[in-house]
């Protein structure tokens, strides 16, 4: 029985995406342990992984060295006894842990000057594998073994019981069809629709007879709150009223997500919604939302995709050009019925 330790992502979105990874290993090793190491930010994610037998929480800042911490760390887990190390981030401070917890097969891509620590270091084909979802799939296959394709969708479990007890928690009974506005996007301004448009897509969806949840985190609450008031009462903002897991039980409630390219964009389609992904500054060439049910609605302007944090030309046409009457048009075609 092999014991399998996946050193996990940072960020939401990536962390989704290794679902399909740990479908390969256990449909390859059906009695294997497989843990994962990861940030205690992105473990109501990978909780919702039944291939999982349990996170361990790492405890380092994102980008943070500490290499005494990380020593004691890796040394506390030479007790679990692993026999294998998958290493998905490309950093070096990521191929630590494994090496000092003396676990013999470290695989991960060639990264920053990785050499003695990941030692089954693949070479990463980048047109070979384009998404991100299939980097990560691709190392639980053997050395030099093609990827088993087609690489299947994310999928996160979701439980009725654990949703009914959010719901209670935050006084919701909807009584209508549900839409989330999922709002933030953690990388910055650029790929954020306007809390404007966002006002006038919940006032046309409340005269249609929808229910609007805003979600995001707490750096998401002012503009859950502009949302709210511009729409009238329309919308409710739940952002920063939620943590991760709640957030994941209210998508799993909603009858649809229209989402910024974030990490809630990758949830919501794991838990198979149908989604409206809108990207502006950022491509959905790497990490689209992985749904059949996923429209993604883009007005793919010469200067997008630009990958900034902040529109460098000043106008955001990108996303303010996308109208709301072009977003709900899209929302009645993926609406069941």
């Amino acid at each position: 029985m092999p014991k399998i330790l996946i050193i996990a992502p940072s960020w939401v979105g990536d962390a989704v995406m290794a679902q399909p990874l740990l479908r390969h290993l256990r449909e390859r090793y059906p009695s294997a342990v497989i843990d994962v190491f990861a940030p205690a930010w992105v473990a109501p994610v990978l909780e919702r992984m039944p291939e999982i037998r349990r996170v361990v929480i790492n405890p380092l800042a994102h980008g943070e060295l500490s290499l005494k911490l990380r020593w004691k760390l890796g040394r506390a887990l030479r007790q679990d006894h692993y026999d294998h190390a998958i290493i998905l981030p490309n950093s070096l401070k990521s191929a630590l842990i494994p090496f000092f917890a003396g676990i013999s097969l470290r695989t991960g891509f060639k990264g920053e000057m990785r050499f003695g620590l990941v030692n089954d270091m693949r070479r990463l084909d980048k047109q070979a594998l384009p998404l991100m979802v299939e980097r990560f799939a691709a190392l639980a296959e053997y050395p030099g073994t093609p990827l088993r394709r087609p690489v299947e969708n994310p999928r996160l479990t979701a439980d009725k019981a654990r949703i009914q007890v959010t719901l209670n928690k935050l006084g919701l009974a909807p009584k209508k069809p549900v839409i989330a506005f999922c709002v933030g996007a953690e990388y910055g301004p650029a790929k954020r629709w306007p809390a404007s448009h966002f006002s006038e897509l919940a006032r046309m969806l409340a005269d249609a007879g929808h229910e609007i949840w805003l979600l995001g985190s707490h750096k998401d609450t002012e503009i859950g709150a502009e949302i709210e008031r511009s729409s009238n009462g329309a919308a409710r903002n739940l952002c920063g009223q939620t943590d991760l897991a709640q957030a994941i039980d209210l998508l799993a409630a909603a009858n649809l997500a229209v989402v910024n390219d974030s990490g809630l964009m990758h949830i919501a389609a794991a838990l198979d919604k149908p989604v409206i992904a809108l990207f502006g500054s950022s491509s959905p060439g790497f990490t689209p939302p992985l749904s059949d049910q996923a429209r993604i609605v883009s007005l793919n302007l010469p200067c997008s995709p630009c990958f900034k944090r902040v529109c460098p030309l000043g106008h955001f046409d990108c996303m303010m050009k996308l109208t709301p009457q072009r977003v709900f048009e899209e929302i009645v075609a993926a609406l069941p019925g």
